[in-house]
């Protein structure tokens, strides 16, 4: 009897079909400890990001009152839009990051963004009063803030990508919840400290010179970050393309000049081969970075702004609802490898669509119970949203242009849409006197993201387009590859 296992005949066009796709070669076995490092960088930075706008969005009143002139409700106006200013110039920096990690390696340019933020944050506490320098203050305040945003325009896109990169494919969704995870820890610390020194200091000596301490603490945070960002190696599904395009770039005569033509290629095909996921990645972060900026950077300023709510009750309620999403945004990251992406990003859509209205209506009870129901009902949609949306969009895109393509994407929207978002609501309850106006804006911005999900492709356990299929143990690779577990040869 012949054992040898049946070898495809030349002739056979499935065969070479599945040889071709799926070859053993090709795929990428993960090691867990390794997925489990880079995924804690990057949700480090992550988290240092987000407590840098935390601790601005918390102090956001105290700013307004160390750093522009007029009355409360101006300066609380002021605050803000210097908040929102800083968003402008994130495009800028996803379009120099984004193909930059596309040509030089992710690792890199997450390194460099990390310093930048944190210096950045640093400087802010260093910055006089405007009693004390005029003018010269709220221009140094806003110059930090440019030097923040222009970083954060690489930090986002790279973190996803990084971490989308290097998790399995059946495993995405789960690796890509603790980004938001470091999302959620860096605004529950920004509002844990700020409780604390309002609570020890008071007043006073929050606006003389409490309010300094977040932002000087951002520095060794960064150093932290950095660290742990430069003992990782490049993920395995850049180092595969960047081999792939070396080897292009020796073939022919024309190889040398491919590889001279290659980034500008690349930052052109963002937008010209691009453009339709480009749109819908757009669209998926307004929707996102509306309901998302509403609850965890405008809720509090909002809750004593307009509603006079007591200092401090708005922040205990914040930390409240985070740590609650905190806890289970892990489980939700699952839900979305095993029921998919679109099922969660609808549910999160629908809900704030749904629910928004009604709690803000709730909030205008004036009770503390009132304020901690309606942040954990519109908790329960965000967190289907943030558990989800870091596996969602690298998808998008293809390995060679996802670091810029998703950059770009994410901060163009991000400038119109999310940062924008406290200094739009706060406007609009100064100017209309509704009360209930940032809720009609967050419902509108959920019905676009609702249209947004329908009209994206289901990306759960499949590959990264342009990337190799990725899985956690040699098994699924054999399987997946349609060979045997176990290797025979001729008799």
């Amino acid at each position: 009897m012949n054992n040898e296992v049946q070898q495809p005949h030349d002739d056979d066009p499935a065969a070479h079909k599945r040889n071709d796709e799926v070859r053993r070669s090709d795929i990428t076995v993960t090691d867990e400890a390794t997925v489990k490092r880079a995924t804690r960088a990057a949700a480090v930075g992550n988290a240092m990001e987000w407590f840098d706008f935390g601790i601005y969005a918390y102090l956001a009143v105290t700013i307004g009152k160390v750093f522009f002139p007029g009355d409360g409700s101006t300066q609380l106006l002021a605050s803000f839009t210097a908040f929102a200013a800083s968003f402008l110039i994130r495009p800028l920096g996803g379009m120099v990051f984004g193909p930059l990690g596309d040509r030089l390696g992710r690792k890199q340019v997450l390194a460099l963004t990390m310093v930048l933020m944190a210096a950045g944050t640093f400087c802010i506490g260093l910055i006089p009063s405007y009693d004390s320098i005029g003018i010269a203050a709220p221009a140094l305040l806003l110059l930090c803030r440019m030097v923040q945003g222009f970083s954060t325009g690489g930090e986002y896109g790279g973190a996803a990508t990084f971490i989308a990169e290097y998790a399995p494919d059946k495993r995405r969704g789960y690796f890509g919840s603790f980004l938001e995870l470091g999302t959620l820890i860096g605004y529950t610390g920004a509002a844990g400290l700020i409780l604390v020194l309002n609570t020890t200091l008071g007043e006073d000596a929050m606006l003389d010179w409490g309010w300094r301490i977040p932002f000087l603490i951002g520095g060794p945070i960064g150093v932290v970050g950095l660290y742990l960002r430069t003992k990782l190696d490049e993920t395995p599904a850049f180092q595969q393309q960047q081999a792939q395009s070396a080897e292009a770039g020796t073939d022919g005569a024309n190889g040398p000049k491919l590889s001279e033509d290659m980034p500008r290629k690349k930052f052109t095909a963002i937008f010209t081969e691009q453009w339709p996921m480009l749109l819908l990645c757009i669209a998926l972060v307004a929707a996102y970075n509306i309901t998302d900026y509403m609850l965890l950077s405008y809720m509090p300023a909002y809750l004593t702004d307009a509603l006079d709510y007591k200092h401090s009750m708005e922040l205990v309620a914040a930390i409240i609802a985070m740590v609650a999403m905190a806890v289970v945004i892990q489980r939700v990251g699952k839900l979305a490898d095993r029921f998919g992406r679109k099922p969660l990003l609808m549910a999160g859509m629908g809900g704030f669509a749904v629910l928004t209205i009604p709690v803000f209506v709730l909030f205008q009870q004036g009770s503390f119970t009132a304020v901690i129901i309606g942040l954990l009902l519109l908790g329960a949609p965000l967190v289907c949203l943030l558990g989800t949306m870091s596996a969602t969009l690298p998808a998008l895109f293809p390995t060679e242009v996802r670091y810029g393509s998703l950059s770009v994407g994410y901060n163009v929207s991000t400038s119109l849409f999310g940062g924008t978002a406290p200094m739009v609501m706060a406007y609009l309850v100064d100017s209309t006197g509704d009360k209930l106006a940032p809720a009609y804006y967050a419902s509108g911005a959920a019905v676009l993201g609702i249209i947004a999900v329908a009209l994206m492709k289901e990306s759960a356990g499949q590959p990264l387009p342009g990337s190799p299929p990725s899985v956690s143990t040699e098994e699924e690779a054999r399987a997946l590859a349609g060979a045997e577990s176990k290797e025979t040869t001729p008799a």
